[in-house]
């Protein structure tokens, strides 16, 4: 069997912790990362960017492509999100659809907009409520596309938030909390879904080994809860005081609306259907957290 796999955005929160369970997996990984950063040198280190007319993929043939790579909602430059999320993608796929047999698309629950607080599963109408999400469901359609002309078994991943000791949890939450300075929209009485980045990395690859065929997957641990519920419970387990909330004209003006208008979304979730295939190493946020705060201790990032 085939065990080349090739991960863009390797080098991120999620894409790096892709890479190294794959390596520990015995997939030999290949990784897509911009010149200047450092990927997993146990890796086959392609240099490019999505935004290159020149970009080159090596000739190895994938079983599997995990498409990562992405600007996030903090970017408010539309022209600039559509450039790397659906012009990127694109020239990705281009590169590649004569090397893959499965491509994995991975993007967020903000595709099902306001839901109404049903529960939302796979067979969910798609009707997002931001441009972010509206550019990032373009290249989506684009690849669902040009995949089943191809015969390329096409994946989407759609994850809750995901939380670990880096990236968002770490960066805006627990460092915040830390100073004191962390405050929530509408006091955060919205509902979310959350998933460990560990149970959001076993599950990508679960899907791959277990459903090569492919599919829509939401990702997300057993317990929809509201915001506040999830960050004074963080707050608890670093010894610091529950947050107040800030008014909604300011954190638009800090983060802009689309990142504020995904945060204050309320989403509750059915994670029947990745169940099936993948057993939860955290299956709530009251399990996954702990650990989270014990690894930012073992490594001294809570002075």
């Amino acid at each position: 069997m085939n065990k080349s796999i090739l991960v863009t955005g390797a080098t991120g929160f999620i894409g790096s912790r892709l890479v190294n369970s794959l390596i520990k997996k015995d997939y030999d990984v290949s990784s897509l990362i911009r010149k200047g950063n450092n990927g997993n040198q146990r890796s086959n280190i392609i240099f490019g960017d999505l935004t290159d007319s020149t970009l080159n993929i090596s000739n190895i043939e994938f079983q599997n492509v995990f498409h990562l790579a992405s600007h996030t909602p903090l970017e408010r430059n539309k022209k600039i999100l559509e450039k790397v999320n659906v012009e990127g993608t694109k020239k990705l796929f281009n590169c590649i659809k004569d090397k893959t047999k499965s491509f994995t698309y991975i993007s967020g629950l903000g595709v099902y907009g306001e839901t109404l607080d049903k529960i939302v599963d796979e067979t969910f109408p798609h009707d997002p409520n931001t441009d972010f999400v509206k550019i990032r469901l373009e290249a989506q359609k684009f690849l669902e596309k040009n995949c089943k002309e191809l015969g390329i078994n096409f994946t989407v991943v759609y994850f809750g938030d995901v939380y670990g000791s880096g990236g968002w949890f770490y960066e805006m939450l627990v460092k915040r909390l830390l100073k004191n300075t962390f405050r929530m929209p509408k006091g955060g009485e919205y509902y979310k879904a959350f998933v460990h980045v560990e149970d959001a990395v076993g599950s990508m690859i679960s899907i791959f080994e277990k459903n090569p065929s492919g599919g829509e997957y939401i990702i997300a641990d057993n317990s929809s809860v509201k915001f506040k519920e999830f960050v004074d419970f963080t707050a608890d387990s670093i010894g610091q005081n529950h947050p107040g909330s800030i008014p909604m004209f300011i954190a638009k003006a800090v983060l802009g609306g689309d990142l504020i208008k995904l945060l204050t979304t309320s989403m509750k979730v059915s994670n029947k259907k990745i169940s099936q295939i993948y057993e939860f190493k955290f299956p709530s946020y009251q399990q996954g957290i702990p650990n989270v705060i014990s690894e930012l201790k073992t490594n001294n990032l809570l002075n």
